[in-house]
């Protein structure tokens, strides 16, 4: 069954870190673009519009080719706004000025620039089959962060592990015999419209899907020392022709 899909870039203008993270010069073009690319050349989206409240950030938009149908409420673009809110009101304000309902929300956050159009594509043909009401990137957790090995620290600054305080000469210690663990990577979330407007509303909805990608497809920007890495990162990426 076909499923229309609206693809959505989040982008405020205030940033306490980076400030303007979203169009500083990243490997040549502004971070934003980036991620406007790859949604394009997937060319799996039926509209694809960013949501900024900054209308220098639209302007690079616009000059990049996404729509930029609205200018965010400022009370949207605070440290405190929470992604489903935003993604609510883009929704909402598409159906109400446009007459524009998709089935699904594909969201691309621009901090994450190392996600392609491979992984946008594949992301839809899940959605045309999948019975779960989300999907998420996710990547697998390197053995030496794993949630089994996690700690907590008391009063007294004895440390055993987070939640049941295992303590450590009980713990399994190497990496390989750790069950597999995996984090959500921001740069890809796919969620179903009609899950921000059922019982309580949640962008996740019942069932969420994990889409599984490649560490190094997988870094996310939100500090001075992560854009570093990121370059880095990406370099290589680039360096290597950016093969699945």
């Amino acid at each position: 069954m076909t499923q229309t899909i609206l693809g959505l870039i989040t982008a405020r203008g205030g940033s306490k870190r980076l400030p303007m993270k979203n169009i500083k010069d990243f490997l040549g073009k502004p971070l934003l673009v980036w991620s406007i690319e790859a949604g394009k050349e997937a060319g799996v989206f039926e509209r694809f519009i960013l949501s900024t409240d900054d209308e220098e950030i639209a302007s690079v938009g616009r000059a990049s080719g996404i729509e930029v149908p609205f200018t965010r409420p400022g009370e949207l673009a605070m440290d405190t706004s929470t992604s489903f809110d935003v993604v609510k009101h883009a929704v909402t304000w598409m159906e109400e000025h446009e007459g524009y309902k998709p089935d699904w929300i594909v969201l691309l956050e621009p901090t994450a620039p190392g996600r392609q159009a491979f992984h946008i594509k594949e992301v839809a043909e899940l959605i045309k089959n999948t019975t779960a009401d989300s999907i998420v990137g996710v990547t697998k957790t390197p053995g030496h962060f794993s949630p089994f090995k996690a700690l907590e620290r008391d009063e007294q600054g004895f440390v055993a592990r987070v939640g049941d305080h295992v303590l450590l000469k009980d713990l399994v210690h190497r990496n390989q015999d750790l069950p597999s663990s995996y984090h959500i990577n921001s740069a890809l979330y796919a969620f179903r419209r009609d899950n921000l407007f059922q019982g309580e509303g949640s962008l996740w909805g019942a069932s969420t899907f994990g889409y599984l990608m490649d560490e190094k497809y997988s870094f996310d920007i939100d500090t001075p020392d992560e854009w570093i890495v990121a370059e880095a990162k990406m370099k290589r990426l680039l360096e290597n022709e950016i093969r699945p």
